[in-house]
């Protein structure tokens, strides 16, 4: 926060830590624990992995849509958190976007190039869910960040630049 500006009440501090909150139950519940779950049952129920970006989906979808909805003029704190849930929405949509490519890619391949089912794992997990986990793993830590100065009533750094246009 600048100097000059109030300091958020208890009611922004909720509304503001709501879409880092949300973000982060994506990743580590749905990414992280959910992706666990289903893998250590092995083969037989690795079709369940396909709930993982259909969660994750709706979760940056409803995100998306709040950071439209969320105005500036009501509070500036809330809104800027909101942007910035949505900043990193943005990035995570953009790897889920390359799993389920390479994912689809590998089961074409398997079904009509008849490739072989190792390779297929081998490509959808170097290509599809090795950057999705690692691109997790550091969202974990900058959205972590993000919601710790939603606590404290504070911006990242740089944050009323680029959402406010301010200096």
């Amino acid at each position: 926060m600048t100097e000059d500006a109030p300091s958020p009440s208890e009611q922004e501090i909720k509304a503001a830590k709501l879409p880092h909150d949300i973000f982060l139950s994506n990743l580590i519940m749905n990414h992280i624990l959910l992706f666990t779950a289903i893998a250590a049952f092995g083969g037989k129920y690795i079709q369940l992995l396909v709930l993982i970006p259909l969660f994750s989906f709706i979760a940056l979808g409803f995100t998306f849509y709040k950071a439209r909805k969320v105005k500036r003029e009501d509070s500036e704190f809330v809104y800027v958190h909101w942007q910035i849930a949505r900043r990193w929405s943005v990035l995570f949509s953009g790897v889920l976007v390359l799993l389920c490519t390479v994912s689809l890619l590998g089961w074409l391949l398997q079904q009509q190039g008849n490739m072989m089912k190792e390779m297929v794992y081998a490509l959808i997990g170097g290509l599809g869910i090795f950057p999705t986990l690692m691109s997790v793993l550091v969202l974990v830590i900058i959205e972590s960040d993000s919601l710790h100065h939603a606590r404290l009533g504070t911006y990242p750094k740089d944050s009323r630049q680029r959402f406010l246009g301010e200096d």
